[in-house]
């Protein structure tokens, strides 16, 4: 599959300047000025023809999370088993055309599945407590990254998010590598979004994770966890606080999981050092 990446909505795109009024406190008439305000684009994918599921999103890196949505979501199991994705954007937001292999369109149709997908809700449209639920995958056991790694790549993790600098609105999702370094970030109205824009981002890029791990800048769900050990990622970071089925999950893939990932500080909650 080849990706254009000229066709991708620019950052400009995720957001816009609209009129507000601001209050502050010693200054009782306020002001009229303009603010930076995330957009949030019904995504509609549909495969081989087929709606499949309809996603709220920031409009940009749509074709890298396409391919982290369909991978994370094992609709397909590798790359190559997509074969083009076409954006077409209407008044109503952006229909994504995707063509994937026949063997994985037929296991696709199997799933009886049709996601209605919010900003925070990854169980919407969920036919069966065993859909909402799936098996979790387990990863190779990595080395546990540094404390001084981990606050490493805290320290660059605004920096490097350009819309949330912009919006105040939008999540991270980061890959650090083996020193903490920040490789590549993606961001969207929705943290689960933003961590399929990265997994589809990685596997273009065909990027080695067996050194490395993720840093999300939400809490730690156990979607998050999930998608993470769908590609053999070993260590998942949150800035906020995992959930207990996070954790169970974490536990079962043996993926090391850290929360409440602040400056100096952050809470272990699995470890599974080689």
């Amino acid at each position: 599959m080849s990706l254009t990446r000229d066709d991708e909505p620019k950052l400009q795109a995720s957001f816009q300047s609209l009129p507000v009024y601001f209050w502050e406190q010693g200054n009782d008439k306020g002001q009229d000025q303009f603010d930076n305000i995330a957009e949030e684009v019904a995504i509609a994918l549909v495969y081989n023809g087929i709606s499949h599921a309809v996603m709220m999103a920031s409009p940009a890196n749509l074709q890298e999370f396409c391919l982290g949505f369909s991978l994370s979501e094992g609709i397909i199991n590798n790359a190559s088993e997509m074969y083009d994705i076409e954006l077409v954007p209407s008044e109503k937001g952006i229909e994504v055309r995707i063509e994937i292999s026949s063997q994985r369109m037929m296991s696709l149709k199997s799933l009886r599945r049709s996601l209605t997908g919010r900003t925070g809700c990854g169980l919407c449209g969920s036919e069966s407590l065993e859909q909402a639920i799936r098996p979790i995958k387990s990863v190779i056991p990595q080395v546990l990254p540094s404390s001084l790694v981990i606050q490493h790549a805290l320290s660059q993790l605004s920096e490097h998010q350009k819309l949330q600098s912009l919006t105040g609105a939008v999540h991270g999702a980061a890959w650090c590598d083996g020193v903490g370094d920040i490789m590549l970030l993606r961001e969207d109205v929705g943290r689960h979004n933003a961590l399929d824009k990265l997994i589809g981002a990685l596997a273009l890029l065909k990027t080695n994770t067996d050194n490395g791990f993720v840093l999300i800048s939400s809490r730690a769900s156990y979607e998050m966890v999930q998608k993470v050990t769908s590609m053999n990622i070993a260590t998942l970071v949150a800035v906020s606080a995992p959930t207990a089925l996070a954790i169970k999950l974490a536990t079962q893939a043996k993926l090391n999981l850290i929360g409440f990932a602040r400056p100096s500080r952050h809470t272990l909650y699995t470890n599974f050092n080689k």
